[in-house]
């Protein structure tokens, strides 16, 4: 799970740096021709590897993939303009957007105590939010954050209703493959031949960087529940802080740090609660 955030954070890092180059189609679409690519090598060196590539649920897998895509445009769209450890906090409230959807759609109500938890995650957020739209920030920035949060919501409410549908083949084959051809015509209209060498190396990490993460999710899943895996989501925002200043010297302000802090302990509160 640790090495699955760490892979997301260097994904989204690498994003955006290339956001000030490269459209987002192109981006995201060179991320699943390379999963893809991957995917189809390792399988010729090694059949099989990675479980069958048919499912019972193809709807499912389907929606998913909408998810997905939603999720990586959302992010890709809302770093662009504001920091790694901002968008972060509007990522974390994943988990009450996901409680929200188990309750309507699988009929998992949780302790009404856990509802009063996500409103003070919420509260976090904007707390983290309020010097950067004083300051002129862009709401849409934030609005591309909770977008992406919510598509996000989605797939991890479809990976339960998949839970007993193990493969990680499956998982990249029917993510990547519709996305990349949702994308492709809007990637050739709007293509940016890459610089060079280097900026080809970049685009395709972060199909490695994808695909990776996925795996390392996927066998976490294998070995924990997700009680017990949640609580270590939150090592991401310290990739976040760590990446803000590393590469574009963007130290947290008192406000972030003070609603990261609310946003956590509302998770944990929440989580604890739900299980009670």
């Amino acid at each position: 799970m640790l090495g699955a955030l760490g892979l997301f954070a260097l994904l989204d890092a690498n994003s955006k740096l290339l956001a000030g180059s490269y459209q987002v189609p192109q981006v995201v679409l060179i991320r699943h021709v390379v999963m893809l690519a991957l995917l189809f090598g390792v399988r010729a060196l090694r059949p099989g590897l990675g479980g069958t590539l048919g499912t019972a649920h193809p709807a499912l897998h389907l929606l998913r993939a909408a998810a997905m895509l939603g999720s990586a445009l959302g992010f890709f769209l809302a770093l662009r303009e504001i920091p790694m450890a901002e968008g972060y906090l509007v990522y974390f409230t994943a988990p009450f957007l996901t409680m929200a959807l188990a309750a309507l759609l699988l009929r998992e109500g949780p302790p009404r105590a856990a509802w009063l938890w996500c409103a003070v995650g919420f509260l976090g957020v904007l707390v983290a939010m309020a010097p950067g739209l004083q300051a002129g920030g862009s709401l849409a920035a934030y609005g591309f954050a909770f977008m992406g949060t919510c598509c996000y919501a989605v797939v991890l409410t479809i990976n339960r209703w998949l839970r007993n549908e193990p493969g990680t083949a499956r998982l990249i084959l029917w993510s990547a493959l519709p996305g990349g051809l949702v994308l492709l015509p809007f990637a050739w209209t709007g293509w940016i031949p890459p610089a060079g060498a280097i900026d080809w190396l970049a685009l395709a990490a972060n199909g490695i960087l994808a695909g990776g993460a996925t795996i390392c999710l996927a066998g976490a899943f294998r070995h924990a529940s997700v009680a017990k895996l949640a609580p270590l989501e939150f090592s991401a925002l310290v990739w976040a802080m760590v990446l803000d200043v590393g590469i574009w010297g963007h130290w947290p302000g008192a406000a972030t740090l003070i609603g990261a802090a609310i946003v956590v302990g509302a998770c944990v509160m929440s989580q604890r609660v739900a299980r009670e």
